[in-house]
């Protein structure tokens, strides 16, 4: 199963592993899936991290080059995922989140997520 990761999720399979669900935890052990880290995602933390967020410190540059080496696969953002937000019911309103869903929705992957509102959006969302 191809699983894209939420921002947060993403942060913690990168560095606090134990702030993970043990769900979580099993779903990103498990070798069948194939995970999926979104340019949002990094976008997402350079911009936060900037604004002294702390639950967004992490270097954008060495994460992503982290990722890659350790099997992830990067999902550039395109057009159609931008577009596909406009679709979408107002339940969110975190930019990013929405764009993360539009392009779950927009590949047939599903997007994990540890936040309960993202998680009430209809398709492959899955809150973990």
């Amino acid at each position: 199963m191809k699983l894209l990761l939420d921002t947060h999720i993403l942060l913690s399979a990168a560095g606090q592993s134990a702030r993970l669900s043990a769900a979580a935890r099993s779903l990103l052990d498990d070798p069948d899936n194939e995970l999926l880290f979104s340019a949002a995602s990094l976008w997402e933390i350079a911009i936060k991290a900037t604004l002294g967020r702390t639950d967004f410190k992490a270097e954008p540059r060495v994460l992503r080059r982290n990722l890659l080496a350790n099997g992830y696969t990067e999902l550039p953002i395109t057009s159609e995922h931008t577009v596909g937000i406009d679709a979408l019911p107002a339940l969110h309103k975190d930019p990013f989140d929405r764009l993360l869903l539009a392009q779950a929705l927009c590949e047939g992957v599903t997007l994990l997520t540890g936040d309960a509102q993202l998680a009430q959006y209809p398709g492959s969302v899955r809150k973990v």
